[in-house]
Parts: C-alpha cells; structure tokens; sequence
C-alpha cells in the first residue's frame, strides 16, 4: 500500500474511533503513530519522530497564550464579569421585544472578549442568563438556543485560543488574525439580535418582556463592567499599538482580571487553586490534541498526501470559488461532532496547501487571513447544527424542562443567519479585511 493510499485510509479510521469515544487526540496520536510506522516498516524513526515532534511542538513560545487566556476566562467567571455585561445590557435594551435575548448576545460578545472559548462561553452565561430569561416568561426553546448561539461568539470575539492555533499552523500574524475577526464578530452579533427581533414578532407568545429601567439604575448597571472594558482596550490596544506581543498581552489580560476578581470578592486562595487547576487540565487536554495532530500531520507530510491531492486540484482546472465552498461545507459537517480545536489541527495542514495554490485576487498574507476568520466561522457553525452541536448539549444540560426538540426548532434562525454572513463574507473578503486595511 502506497503513503498516499495510507493517508485516505486513516481518515475513516481517525473517524471511526472518534465515534466509539477515544479521545481525539488519542485517536490523532495512534493515527499518526500507525500510519508512520507502516511507511517506515520499523519502530525506531517512530520513537525519534516522537521525541523531535514533542520537543518541537512544545517549545513554541506562541503556544504560552492559551493558558495565560485560559486564565483570564477563569477568573473572569470568578469575578462575576459574565453577570455584570448580562446585567448592563438587560438594562438599556430588557425592556424591547426580545430585549433580554438580545442583552445575552450582547454579554455573550462582551465575555468572548475576554474569554477565548465558546463552550466556557455558553457555560457561563448559561448560568447568568437563563435564570432571568425563565424569569422574563421566555420560553425554552427560544432561550436556550440563544444562548447556544450567543456561545459561538467566545471564539469569534479576540482573543481566540483557536485563532491563535490557526496563526501558528499557517505562519501567519496573530494579532493581525485578531484585528481581522472584529468585523465579522461584530456581524455576528448583530445577526443574532436581527434574528431575535423577528423572532418576538413572529412568535411574540415565546419571547417575554420586563418593565424599563430608570435611567439612575442603567447608568448603575454599566459602571459595574468597567474592568472588562478597561481589560480589553488595556490587552488589544497594547497589542495593537505595538506595546507588547500577544503572550504578554494575554499575561496582562490575566493579572487584569484576576485583580478585578479580587476586588469583588470573588478570588481567594481557595478559588485561586481551582482556577489554576481548571485551566492546568483544559491546557493539558489541549496540548494533547495538539500533540496528536502534530504526529498525524507529521504521517501525512510523509505520505505526500497534502502535496499531491494540492497540485491535483490545481491540475483540475476547478473553479478556485467552487473547491472554496466544498471546504466550508465539509467543515460545517465535521463540526457537528468534532470539537472546533480538533478540527483545524486536523484539517488545516490538508486544506491550506490546497486552497493557497488557488486564485483569489488577494496577496497570500490576505487570503491566509480571510481563509482562516472564514474557517473559524463555519467550524463555529457547527457547534450548534442539529442533531450533535456541542454547544446545544451545554445549554441544554442546564434547562432540564427544556426538550432537546424545542432547542432544535429555535436555533434553526440562528443557523441560517450564520449561513448568510458567511455567503457574505465569501462573496465580499473586502469586509473581513477593511479594519486590517487600514
């Protein structure tokens, strides 16, 4: 059997033991173990390959963001920061159709800013949000899914844990990476209101309302969400503007919201541990995946598959449009029961090659870019698609009256209106790469 024919036979069993619940960085690892001990016929360059990927993998210094993010999403949480935008934006805008929906997709997008993760995103404000939502007479389907939905927008919003993953397999800019994801979350967001705003139209007997604040008590509400806003200009300006690297940047981001924790009472030395300690295991279970996808990615340069199916499909004559959406398509499959992370490590060494050989009209920095905001958003896409979106199973967890049914019926707006920005956002890479422009 040739390296290629290898290299397509492992996908199908990568998938099979996903399916049987090996964990995917397990199933990566003997993949990419298997396939290259099969190509080299001894064991001994699989154990030295072992040991060069492992150190080489590892020793990237931009690898040190994720668990400084990871940190701040911690304390974040500790802080009670997800509460305060939640009740900031149920403040101005709990009153309207929709309003205390909306104000969750908002608290969602101001969390995701200092997060970096959509299912601790949809995790936390699941707690904050659902309560009120309950308490606002919304029904259950309409809630749940607009949370599940508001949960995509932790990846989307800078800082990304899975933006800073893409920079460093495609060699590009994270910081730039970031600065390109605004606009389109930002989109996001919006379209999620828009959905929200028609939806309590449509069916105003799901969607409650609450009585409008005063205007003393509104003004009270924002206050309370200055050390996130200070957090983020302190942690994007200073990367931004040059004053520090993105690894310091998040260090920051760290230190900002564990002080702001401290002050609200949050942190102390027995929630410090478990913070500490939540974000030592999500780090570990990361750099596992990423382990793994560092040896199969390693099997299948040595199988040339990437190479050969890259020059085959320039060979083609294909439509460089048309072998762009049959990606974002596979993508929006896979992500119905893979998690985002997994997936760019897998995908990304197969697909870049592939698509880079293709003809955009944009300069190769530019397209790695719009490739990467384009990828981020379908994989999100994803995570709430029935019948397996991750985020609809954590949303759902936590409204137990709530049948899994009804989360289904109501998410399928948001769905389509992620659809449609991502159409957009093909159709017109201008919008994903002004704020980079200029």
């Amino acid at each position: 059997m040739t390296g290629i024919e290898l290299a397509a036979w492992s996908f199908p069993v990568l998938l099979l033991l996903i399916f049987i619940r090996v964990p995917i960085g397990l199933s990566m690892l003997l993949c990419g173990l298997g396939g290259a001990w099969a190509i080299y016929g001894s064991y001994v360059p699989i154990f030295n390959q072992l040991k060069q990927v492992t150190y080489s993998t590892f020793s990237n210094y931009s690898l040190s963001v994720i668990p400084l993010f990871l940190l701040m999403g911690q304390f974040a949480a500790l802080g009670g920061l997800s509460q305060a935008l939640f009740k900031a934006a149920e403040a101005w805008i709990g009153h309207r159709k929709g309003g205390v929906a909306m104000a969750a997709v908002g608290a969602c997008a101001g969390f995701g800013a200092i997060c970096g993760s959509s299912l601790a995103t949809a995790a936390t404000m699941g707690q904050v949000a659902l309560p009120e939502l309950k308490r606002a007479g919304y029904a259950g389907g309409i809630s749940t899914a607009t949370l599940a939905a508001g949960g995509t927008l932790g990846i989307l919003i800078p800082p990304s844990v899975v933006l800073v993953i893409y920079a460093i397999l495609t060699e590009q800019n994270i910081a730039k990476l970031f600065l390109a994801a605004f606009v389109p979350g930002i989109l996001a967001a919006l379209g999620y209101m828009i959905v929200i705003a028609i939806y309590a139209r449509v069916k105003p007997q799901d969607v409650g309302s609450m009585p409008p604040m005063p205007m003393k008590e509104r003004w009270a509400a924002t206050a309370k969400v200055w050390p996130v806003m200070l957090i983020f200009v302190a942690v994007v300006g200073g990367i931004y503007s040059g004053l520090f690297t993105p690894t310091e940047g998040a260090a920051i981001g760290a230190f900002g919201t564990g002080l702001a924790a401290w002050m609200g009472g949050g942190l102390n030395r027995k929630t410090l541990l478990g913070a500490v300690l939540g974000t030592a295991v999500a780090t570990g279970m990361i750099f596992m995946i990423v382990l793994g996808a560092g040896l199969y990615n390693t099997f299948l340069a040595l199988s040339q598959l990437p190479q050969e199916t890259a020059q085959m499909v320039a060979a083609s004559g294909l439509n460089p449009w048309l072998v762009l959406v049959a990606i974002l398509v596979l993508y929006v499959i896979l992500g119905c029961f893979m998690d985002s992370l997994s997936m760019i490590l897998l995908t990304i060494p197969v697909f870049f090659p592939i698509v880079t050989v293709l003809d955009f009209g944009l300069s190769p920095e530019e397209f790695a870019i719009w490739f990467g905001i384009l990828v981020l958003i379908v994989v999100e896409v994803g995570l709430i698609t029935p019948p397996v979106g991750m985020n609809l199973f954590v949303i759902n967890s936590m409204a137990k009256d709530t049948p899994i049914t009804q989360t289904y019926r109501a998410i399928m707006p948001f769905v389509a209106s992620d659809m449609i920005r991502t159409a957009i956002l093909v159709a017109f890479p201008g919008i994903t790469l002004f704020v980079l422009r200029l």
